[in-house]
This record gives C-alpha cells, sequence and structure tokens, in this order.
C-alpha cells in the first residue's frame, strides 16, 4: 500500500507535468510514460495487498514477497520517472555512454523479474490455502495466468527480434534504441494517451490487456455476485465458478487474438476479416458458454424444486 500510495502520488506529479512541460519524446509528452505506469501499479499492487489479506498460514512468507515486490516496482517506475525527466528513453535506450541510462537499463531488467516471480510467489500462495470463494479463486488463478503472459510477450519479442533505429529524444539528442514493442511502424502515429501504433502492429496492446486480465476478471466475480441476489440459478458458488471459468478463457482467446494481430503488423484499431473473425468466435463461443452455464443450473434448480413449486 506504500507503492500504491506513492504510484498515487506519481500520478499526480505526471499531471502536473502534461501542463507544464512541454517536452515530447515521439510526439508524445515526457510525463506520459509515467502516467500510464504510475495507473497500472496502484491497480496492480492494491490487488495483490487485498491478496495478502486473504492468508490464513504462510503471513510472514506473504509480507517479504510483497515488500519485494513493491521495492521492485517501485524502483521501475522511478527508474522511468528519472528517465522522463531527463527528457530522453528508459526502455531500448542504447545510449550506454550515459552512466544514468546504464544503471536505468539494469534496473529494469531484474526489476521485472523480481515483479514476475513475487506475483507469482503471491498468488500461489494464496490459492494453496483456499480462502477465496470458488469464483474469486478462478478469477485470481486466470487473472494471475493472463498477467503473466501479459508481461512475457513483449519480453518473447524483444529477445526473437533484435534490430537498432535512431530516433531524436526531448533534448534533440540522437539515441541508438535497440529494441522496439512493434512490427511496421515504430515510433510516432500512436493513439491518444496509449501510443499504440495506428499503422502497424503493437505488441503493448496485448501487454496491456493481459496484465489487467485479473482486475477485469476481479469486476466480473463482482458483478456476478451481486447480480445472484436477484437471480436463483446464480446463488450456487459452483455456477458463479463455472460462469469465471468461461470469463477466464474468453479472456485468454481475446488475449490470443491480440497477440495474432500484433504478430502480424496489424494495428488495432485497423482489423482485418481474419482478425473480426478471432474475436467473433471467441465472443460467440463466450456466450455459448455463458448460456450453458445458465441453462444447467436453471434446470438442476428446477428439477430439485418439489412437484408443487415446479408449476
Amino acid at each position: 500500500m506504500i507503492n500504491v500510495t506513492l504510484m498515487l502520488g506519481l500520478v499526480a506529479v505526471s499531471v502536473a507535468g502534461l501542463v507544464i512541460d512541454d517536452r515530447v519524446l515521439l510526439g508524445e509528452s515526457v510525463w506520459v510514460k509515467p502516467l500510464k505506469f504510475g495507473l497500472a501499479f496502484t491497480l496492480y499492487s492494491g490487488v495483490l495487498a487485498w491478496l495478502l489479506t486473504k492468508l490464513h498460514k504462510a503471513r510472514r512468507l506473504g509480507w517479504w514477497t510483497g515488500t519485494v515486490f513493491a521495492i521492485a516496482a517501485t524502483l521501475e517506475v522511478a527508474g522511468i520517472t528519472v528517465q522522463a525527466a531527463r527528457g530522453t528513453f528508459s526502455h531500448f535506450n542504447a545510449n550506454f555512454a550515459d552512466s544514468v541510462t546504464v544503471a536505468m537499463t539494469q534496473l529494469f531488467t531484474y526489476g521485472v523479474a523480481a515483479i514476475l516471480i513475487a506475483q507469482l510467489v503471491i498468488a500461489g500462495v494464496v490459492l494453496a490455502q483456499r480462502s477465496l470463494s470458488k469464483p474469486l479463486t478462478r478469477a485470481v488463478r486466470y487473472g494471475i495466468g493472463l498477467a503473466t503472459v501479459g508481461m512475457l510477450v513483449p519480453v518473447w519479442w524483444m529477445i526473437t527480434n533484435v534490430r537498432q533505429r535512431i530516433v531524436v529524444d526531448a533534448n534533440g539528442d540522437e539515441i541508438t534504441m535497440y529494441q522496439g514493442h512493434g512490427i511496421g511502424d515504430l515510433d510516432g502515429h500512436g493513439m491518444f494517451l496509449t501510443n499504440w501504433s495506428v499503422t502497424g502492429g503493437d505488441f503493448r496492446v496485448p501487454h496491456f490487456v493481459g496484465l489487467h486480465g485479473i482486475h477485469v476478471l476481479l469486476l466480473t466475480a463482482f458483478l456476478v455476485g451481486r447480480l445472484a441476489r436477484k437471480v436463483p440459478a446464480l446463488r450456487d458458488e459452483l455456477v458463479q465458478g463455472r460462469l469465471l471459468t468461461v470469463a477466464g478463457l474468453a479472456y485468454a482467446g481475446l488475449l490470443a487474438v491480440l497477440i495474432w494481430q500484433a504478430g502480424r503488423g496489424q494495428s488495432l484499431i485497423h482489423p482485418d476479416a481474419a482478425t473480426l473473425l478471432g474475436f467473433g468466435t471467441v465472443a460467440v463461443i463466450a456466450i455459448v458458454g455463458a448460456a450453458t452455464v445458465l441453462a444447467v443450473a436453471r434446470h438442476r434448480q428446477l428439477v430439485l424444486l418439489p412437484p408443487t413449486a415446479r408449476g
């Protein structure tokens, strides 16, 4: 929660920077990236902090693991903020003559590994204790899996597609970038705020969608629980859990289509017929799956009613 507080403070600072600082990197304010990371870690660290309150055993392990995550996340985002304040690039910056950039590169490399391992340990310990309801358990299980894939997708792309390009930072200096996050148009021509490419594939899209899958699924679990008050067929936790399974698999299908789309060098907002077919297939399977779960639940509920109450 200290990390959450720091991230909220960074959001405020970044918003102020957007207003008073006119420096830009590749067409967007130098403060956009710290703003996005501040918001992302506010959400993600908040969820992990909540998960740690569900521990009945191994609380010390949970505390230490949460502390590792918080420190790694704070240092990671601090490095991004320092580079933004300096008017230069944080990730992919190959200006190894700059000692600060070299230090930041090492920080990002080891910080990501610590963040990935820590969140897996936290989720694993919580799930092993079975302290959550069935829908929440499945939301966390699928959410952490999706987040892990979301973290690893851009890393896989960077490892398998090494390339260099020359760009200009906010100080007017030419910087060699040793890697990128997209296929096709790598720099500029981006969407508002996210800066996702509108002319080429961009692996930041599945990265974002994967990381925040846990938030979407937890919200889904909450909404299903609220609906259960009005819909009798949803009152059984087993039914709610099955609906979360459908939601988790559908979200995984969405993520798979987005990875496939980016890998083909296609912008999110310019899908071709094949991509639209992929999205449509995922949607149909999700609807049919949810309808099947509800139909079975209603049938079972009807069968269990006494004969006088069925009519």
